[in-house]
């Protein structure tokens, strides 16, 4: 007869079986983490200004399809903060309104990638064999193409509009997370506490959400705040082929494409959109950065 093996680390099976309990109290998590306290405030900023945007914007009109042809490119000045566009446009409201879109996009972007990435690369790492083979086969035939491309066929094959775009660059980014977190997995499954659920007896399911998911979800964090910009550049590129974000919609990559030929004339015109998609990625990747620190046991052991 077999002797199930002891792990004086888990001392009951409720213990292994227990919530997490890894969330404690707000205020404490932001003192003691500043990085995350910065991004979570830099990330509420954004998210006012696209609630607010109305107040914010000094010419709300502008951010729709209005007209001025005698205040084309007008350089930036105390009636035009960020300037004029080439059809006269005020570029603050269009960059204060454009929060409304690509965060947005963004996010949904990222969602996608993340919630079908993460859970085929767990199938595939934790179960391996036959269900191994066929996820990977089918993420390395997604890797076959360039993200952009990836894209554009996927826009194609839905039709065009920014919800199929968001869609679109959501599946480029699916091989990215699956792969990533199949190797997490891979290494993590072995670990102690791994062998000693299953001793206990925990259930695959509880194994899986308890021991692994705490455990493997640091990169997929990192990844997805470093994949902010590129999600919004990819949604600016499909815009910029007319295939997403349609004009006169004030969306941050639509415009910095649109800048890029009066680059030479009117410098604020790519500079404006440029400083949000970058105020918006620097927020994101200090917030990840902060979440890294809280949720991954390493290094709040």
């Amino acid at each position: 007869m077999s002797r199930v093996p002891s792990y004086p680390d888990v001392e009951s099976r409720e213990e292994v079986l227990a919530p997490p309990g890894r969330f404690r109290s707000v205020p404490g998590v932001l003192r003691r983490n500043p990085l995350l306290a910065v991004g979570a405030a830099m990330c509420i900023a954004i998210f006012l200004v696209a609630v607010l945007a109305p107040l914010i914007a000094t010419y709300p009109e502008d951010a729709g399809s209005a007209v001025h042809p005698l205040q084309t490119l007008e350089p930036p000045s105390a009636q035009h903060y960020f300037g004029t566009d080439q059809v006269g446009r005020d570029v603050f409201s269009r960059v204060v309104y454009g929060a409304r879109i690509s965060p947005v996009i963004a996010v949904l972007v990222l969602a996608i990638s993340c919630l079908i990435g993460v859970p085929l690369g767990i199938a595939a790492g934790y179960f391996g064999g036959a269900i191994d083979e066929v996820i990977m086969r089918f993420i390395d035939v997604l890797l076959a193409f360039p993200g952009l491309l990836l894209a554009l066929l996927a826009v194609f094959a839905l039709g065009v509009g920014l919800r199929n775009a968001m869609i679109a660059v959501g599946i480029a980014g699916i091989p990215i997370f699956a792969r990533v977190t199949r190797g997490e997995v891979l290494s993590a499954r072995e670990n102690l506490y791994v062998e000693a659920a299953r001793a206990i007896g925990a259930p695959e399911g509880v194994i899986v959400w308890r021991h692994l998911l705490p455990n493997i979800m640091t990169p997929s964090i990192v990844i997805a705040t470093l994949r902010v910009g590129t999600a919004i550049i990819f949604g600016a590129s499909l815009s910029f082929l007319g295939l997403g974000a349609q004009a006169p919609a004030p969306e941050w990559g639509l415009m910095l494409s649109q800048g890029r030929g009066f680059l030479g004339v009117a410098w604020w015109l790519s500079f404006a959109p440029g400083l949000a998609i970058f105020l918006v990625v620097m927020a994101s990747n200090l917030f990840g950065d902060g979440l890294r620190d809280v949720f991954d046991p390493r290094l709040s052991a």
